[in-house]
């Protein structure tokens, strides 16, 4: 049984500020993506993004979170179609410079997009590409959540996925315990 005084304070609402709330989450790490698509002018857009998570296997759905205002979530609300780039462990400076918001950080990497592309693919960068159409959004917050229907999946040789957390990007342990 919950006492009342638990329920009034359930009920009150957020008195987490920002920064702890930031400080938890740095305590999950996540795998790292790099979003991209392309904008009505044809030109390439993406960035860096942790929020990302399967939502149901049939229809194959996933889900990526990402700041409302974003160039790059305006491109893919208008195209309706965006890639997920799952980074390797080698492609920490690629994460970085997503991250960064540079505007010529296309001209810095190789990437391809065929004609079934939903976005680009960072060849160089990372280890699977899943190409999705929107499905849904629902804005939360300062955030948008938009369900991406995967229709195209291209996986690399190199596994061995880019992990962030703790402010840090770090590769996956070499040896990891089976055990539980």
């Amino acid at each position: 049984m919950i006492d009342s005084s638990a329920q009034s304070a359930v009920r009150a609402g957020s008195t987490v500020t920002p920064a702890e709330f930031r400080s938890l989450m740095a305590g999950f790490p996540t795998g790292v993506a790099i979003l991209t698509t392309f904008g009505p002018d044809g030109e390439a857009r993406g960035m860096t993004c942790s929020s990302v998570c399967s939502v149901t296997l049939t229809p194959p759905v996933l889900l990526v979170c990402v700041r409302c205002g974003s160039p790059t979530l305006e491109a893919i609300t208008q195209r309706g179609a965006f890639a997920v780039n799952l980074l390797h462990e080698g492609a920490a400076d690629t994460a970085g410079l997503f991250a960064s918001g540079d505007p010529d950080r296309f001209d810095r990497i190789h990437w391809q997009a065929g004609s079934e592309a939903a976005g680009p693919h960072l060849v160089d960068d990372a280890h699977a590409v899943a190409h999705c159409r929107v499905a849904g959004t629902q804005t939360v917050g300062d955030h948008v959540i938009v369900l991406g229907e995967a229709y195209l999946i291209r996986q690399a040789t190199q596994p061995e996925p880019l992990l962030y957390g703790l402010r840090r990007y770090a590769a996956w342990p070499a040896t990891v315990s089976a055990e539980r």
